[in-house]
């Protein structure tokens, strides 16, 4: 029978099989031999062992689609990064180092802001001109309220989504009400820090309908990128690609040098001045760790 990783503890894999619910397996040895490790994601072939208490054993890994380094999951279609509109005020650079991550997967990602009960007109009218020109889909919601729900179920439909963003944004909220089987626990912010407290133990996917998973991640404060070229950093930001190759200079970095086509377009406000200060920010971080 053939089903999907939901969720793996201590050596044991929890497969949810379409129509038949949930097993408890164990990964053949050869697994090990060829130094394959069973990923949450994965679509398995299992052989089941007992029907009543519902065990079974992986017998083989059917091929994936994605495979991302951390969180440690495979056979994403999309993925959900939620940050608040306020309280936290969003963190633009982590936002964006996500973007670069998914881009570089190839995963198509939709921009969720939360806690729109927390926020002014003038701040959501801040968070859309940052990401107007980039092609992201971007959703407002409050988790709390419901609101906008109806939009987010209907991106999810049909696919395995990654739910991702720092602690505090109200991601557990958001996950509670999009579905009823599993229940995230919520954590309080800090008044003092307006940090969330870490309120996801480990990757897990929640299955919703027929064909719907949701991906819930652990939060966290900083993302790990695959090893990636400085001169392939521009092509992971959708918004300069109208720009390519119209500079002056070949292989032109959209930094320091002249008639640039990105510094001009910036300057006439058709990309985000935050989203290119992270542009450059990032682009030193790696030309940085390349000199070690």
């Amino acid at each position: 029978m053939i089903g999907k990783i939901i969720r793996g503890i201590a050596g044991f894999y929890y497969v949810y099989i379409e129509g038949f619910g949930e097993y408890e397996c164990k990964a053949k040895g050869i697994f090990r031999n060829r130094k394959i490790k069973p990923l949450v994601g994965d679509d398995v072939e299992v052989e089941i062992l007992k029907k009543d208490s519902k065990t079974g054993n992986i017998v083989d890994i059917l091929e994936r689609k994605s495979e991302l380094i951390r969180p440690a999951v495979a056979n994403i279609d999309q993925a959900m990064i939620i940050f608040a509109v306020s309280d936290p005020a969003p963190n633009y650079n982590l936002l964006d180092r996500f973007l670069v991550m998914m881009e570089q997967q190839g995963i198509e990602t939709i921009i969720c802001f939360n806690k729109m009960d927390k926020a002014d007109d003038e701040e959501r009218k801040s968070v859309e001109e940052v990401y107007r020109n980039t092609g992201y889909q971007i959703l407002f919601t409050n988790a709390l309220e419901g609101e906008g729900m109806e939009e987010v179920k209907a991106v999810l439909k049909g696919k395995t989504t990654a739910l991702a963003g720092p602690s505090g944004v109200g991601k557990s909220s958001l996950t509670n009400r999009l579905q009823t089987k599993v229940s995230m626990q919520t954590g309080q912010i800090s008044e003092k820090i307006k940090r969330g407290k870490h309120t996801t133990r480990h990757s897990e996917l929640i299955y919703m309908e027929e064909h719907t998973y949701l991906l819930d991640t652990p939060g966290f404060s900083s993302l790990y990128l695959k090893e990636i070229e400085k001169e392939d950093l521009q092509g992971f930001y959708p918004e300069f690609d109208h720009y390519l190759g119209q500079c002056r200079f070949q292989g032109c970095a959209h930094i320091n040098e002249p008639d640039c086509a990105v510094k001009e377009a910036l300057e006439e406000g058709k990309i985000s001045e935050s989203r290119y200060v992270n542009y450059k920010l990032l682009y030193e971080e790696i030309k940085n760790q390349k000199k070690y």
